[in-house]
């Protein structure tokens, strides 16, 4: 479990940083420190946070315990039905194709984030590519799920393929087992006619010559 979430966590890590390369920001070690950084080359959208507020808190839900995680999922889950906009629904969205977290779900991740792409003249440049980053990401694991899916399913009928095979061997040899049982049985019952009439012949020709 324990190395599921650091694969999850580096996963997560590893997408932050290449969606600030996509963003054209050369700050990421920066940013890591705790040094806000500016982006100068994205649209001016009134209202719209720096790709460093969705960063933070993807970056807290990747290293934070279980207690954190669900703080920070439930507060974007909230704010994405109180007040769905484009950076409560992407907020929300980008937590949901996050892996290693109770709340993960790609499916949902990935229909809500090709609904936000759809429309990107109210997305800055640095939106567009988290929300595209974490798209693939998202249609990835979905990709990999349906074909663990298909061997999970391929194992369990080759394993009842198997048992059903055990099975009918198993009553071909209680059968064959059963009709022996008969077989020794009605010989035994021959074995023991014959010994009868034999004790009977004896006994008749003892009496016979005593006579």
């Amino acid at each position: 479990m324990r190395e599921a979430r650091l694969t999850a966590r580096k996963s997560v890590l590893g997408m932050l940083l290449l969606a600030l390369t996509l963003a054209g920001c050369e700050t990421a070690g920066r940013w890591f420190k705790g040094e806000r950084t500016a982006e100068p080359a994205d649209p001016i959208i009134l209202g719209a946070p720096e790709a460093n507020s969705y960063l933070a808190d993807l970056y807290r839900l990747a290293a934070g315990d279980p207690a954190t995680q669900a703080e920070i999922f439930a507060d974007a889950e909230s704010q994405a039905t109180l007040t769905p906009d484009t950076r409560t629904r992407l907020r929300y969205a980008l937590m949901l194709a996050s892996a290693g977290h109770p709340g993960s779900d790609p499916q949902a991740a990935q229909s809500l984030l090709r609904e936000l792409l759809a429309q990107p003249e109210l997305m800055t440049q640095s939106e567009l590519a988290l929300a595209t980053v974490f798209l693939e990401e998202a249609e990835a694991r979905l990709v990999l799920d349906a074909e663990a899916r298909r061997l999970r399913a391929e194992y369990t009928r080759a394993a009842n393929t198997e048992q059903a095979a055990i099975e009918r061997r198993i009553g071909q040899v209680e059968d064959e087992n059963r009709q022996l049982r008969q077989s020794l049985e009605e010989a035994e019952a021959k074995l023991e006619a014959i010994t009868s009439i034999e004790r009977s012949i004896r006994e008749r020709s003892e009496e016979s010559e005593s006579q």
